[in-house]
C-alpha cells in the first residue's frame, strides 16, 4: 500500500538528505512589499542596493571587444586574469599606500562569492563569526550556510552609530574564528576610523582570530578619496581579508565581478576553492573590470558625487516629516537610514508609505533586531526621482 500522499509529507520527502543548513535557509527579502508594488503601480522602488545608472560605454565595450577577439575560453589562471590582476595590484597600491602584489588578490564572480570564500577559508562546523550589525542580511545566512554559528554584534545608536570595541572583544571566544564588519556600512553608513582599524588588527594579532572586512562602499565616501581600510596597515602575513566588489562604485551590479584581498600564503587555497566551486570568472566580465580600474576614477567620482547630492536632499526634506528620527549623516554608502518616533517596527511604516506615497523603503528588521524600527532608502537615483519620492513621502507622512 502507498503511504498517504500530501503536501505535507511531500515536503518532508523533499528534505531527506538535505543538510540542516539548506533545510531552513530562507531569503530575506521585501517580496510582499513587491507584489503590492505591481499591484499599485507608479511606485519609485528604492528598497534595493542599487544605483539607477547603467554601466557606462567604455566599460562594456571592453568586454564587447574580448568576445570579439574570442576570449571565451577558460581562464587557466583561477585567481584571475594577467591583467585584471595586474590593474588590481596597482589601483590597490596607489588607493592604499602601500604594495598589495598580484599575490594577495583573488577575482572572483561577484562581491558575495568573494565574502563566501572568505568565510568557507576559515569557518567550521561549532565555531562562529561575531559580525557588526545592523548588517545585509546576506552576511549572517552566509555564515549560517557554511555551518558556523552567526554571531551580531550591534553598533550603539546615540544620535549616530558607534562602535564599542571593548565589547565586541569581549563578544568573542575560543570558538571565534573571525569578526566581520562592512565599512562604509550597508545599511547605516557608518565608518570605521583608521584607530578603530587599528585596534582590530592589534586585537588579531594578540589572538589569532581573522578580521573580514567588507569594503564594497570604501570608494562611495564623503569625507577623502577612499574610506579608511584594513588594508592600509595590514602586512602581507596578517590574518586580514577584504572583500570588494565593481558592483557599486562602477555600475556593475549585473556583472558579478569582485575581489578578495588577502595574504599571500593563503593564495594557493584561494586559488583551489575558486576552481571546485566556480572555475573562476569569465574573460569578458574580466575585460570590463580591467576597463573599470584602468579608466573609471571620473565615474567613481560621478556616483560619489550622485549619492552625496541624494543625501543632501533626503535629509533636507525628511526633516520635515514629524516625529523623524535621522541619524548624523552617514559618512559613506548610498543609503539614508532613518526611524519614526514610537514605532518599534518599520513593517508597517514602510506598508504605509508604499500605500499613501508610492514609494518603496525596506524596514529594518531585514538587517537585524538592532534596526527594527529603521527604514532603508537608496538615494543613489537620479536627482529629480529621488525629490519626487521625497515630495510624495513628506505629503503623505503630514
Amino acid at each position: 500500500m502507498l503511504p498517504q500522499s500530501s503536501s505535507l509529507a511531500s515536503a518532508r520527502y523533499a528534505f531527506d538528505g538535505v543538510r540542516a543548513q539548506i533545510r531552513d535557509l530562507h531569503t530575506e527579502n521585501i517580496a510582499n512589499l513587491a507584489v503590492r508594488a505591481r499591484e499599485l503601480g507608479d511606485v519609485i522602488a528604492l528598497w534595493y542596493g542599487e544605483g539607477d545608472m547603467a554601466t557606462p560605454v567604455f566599460i562594456r565595450d571592453a568586454a564587447k571587444a574580448a568576445f570579439d577577439e574570442g576570449l571565451t575560453f577558460y581562464v587557466p589562471n583561477m585567481r584571475g586574469h594577467a591583467p585584471l590582476n595586474e590593474a588590481l595590484s596597482e589601483y590597490q597600491t596607489r588607493i592604499h599606500g602601500r604594495p598589495i602584489p598580484i599575490s594577495r588578490t583573488t577575482v572572483t564572480p561577484g562581491g558575495m562569492q568573494a565574502l563566501f570564500l572568505a568565510l568557507d577559508l576559515l569557518v567550521d562546523t561549532g565555531t562562529n563569526v561575531v559580525y557588526v550589525a545592523p548588517q545585509w542580511p546576506n552576511i549572517h545566512n552566509a555564515i549560517h550556510l557554511i555551518g558556523g554559528e552567526p554571531r551580531p554584534f550591534s553598533l550603539d545608536f546615540k544620535g549616530d552609530w558607534q562602535l564599542d570595541l571593548e565589547r565586541l572583544f569581549a563578544t568573542c571566544d575560543a570558538r571565534t574564528r573571525a569578526i566581520f564588519l562592512s565599512t562604509p556600512s550597508n545599511p547605516t553608513g557608518w565608518t570605521a576610523s583608521r584607530e578603530e582599524m587599528q585596534a582590530l588588527l592589534d586585537f588579531s594579532r594578540r589572538t589569532g582570530i581573522w578580521i573580514i572586512s567588507d569594503e564594497v562602499y570604501g570608494r562611495l565616501y564623503f569625507d577623502g578619496d577612499v574610506a579608511p581600510s584594513i588594508l592600509q596597515i595590514a602586512e602581507d602575513g596578517d590574518r586580514v581579508l577584504s572583500v570588494n566588489s565593481f558592483s557599486k562604485a562602477w555600475a556593475m551590479t549585473g556583472w558579478r565581478v569582485g575581489w578578495l584581498t588577502h595574504a599571500s600564503g593563503v593564495a594557493d587555497q584561494l586559488g583551489a576553492m575558486t576552481q571546485y566551486v566556480n572555475s573562476g570568472t569569465a574573460a569578458p566580465i574580466q575585460a570590463g573590470a580591467v576597463a573599470a580600474i584602468r579608466q573609471g576614477e571620473p565615474l567613481v567620482e560621478e556616483i560619489r558625487q550622485r549619492i552625496k547630492t541624494g543625501l543632501d536632499l533626503a535629509y533636507g526634506r525628511l526633516a520635515e516629516i514629524p516625529g523623524i528620527v535621522l541619524p548624523k549623516k552617514p559618512r559613506g554608502g548610498m543609503y539614508a537610514f532613518f526611524a519614526m518616533e514610537g514605532e518599534s517596527d518599520a513593517r508597517r511604516v514602510c506598508a504605509k508609505i508604499l500605500e499613501t506615497a508610492h514609494v518603496g523603503l525596506a524596514p529594518g528588521h531585514l538587517f537585524g533586531n538592532s534596526s527594527t524600527a529603521f527604514l532603508r532608502m537608496c538615494v543613489c537615483r537620479d536627482r529629480d526621482q529621488i525629490a519626487t519620492a521625497l515630495e510624495r513621502m513628506v505629503a503623505a507622512m503630514n
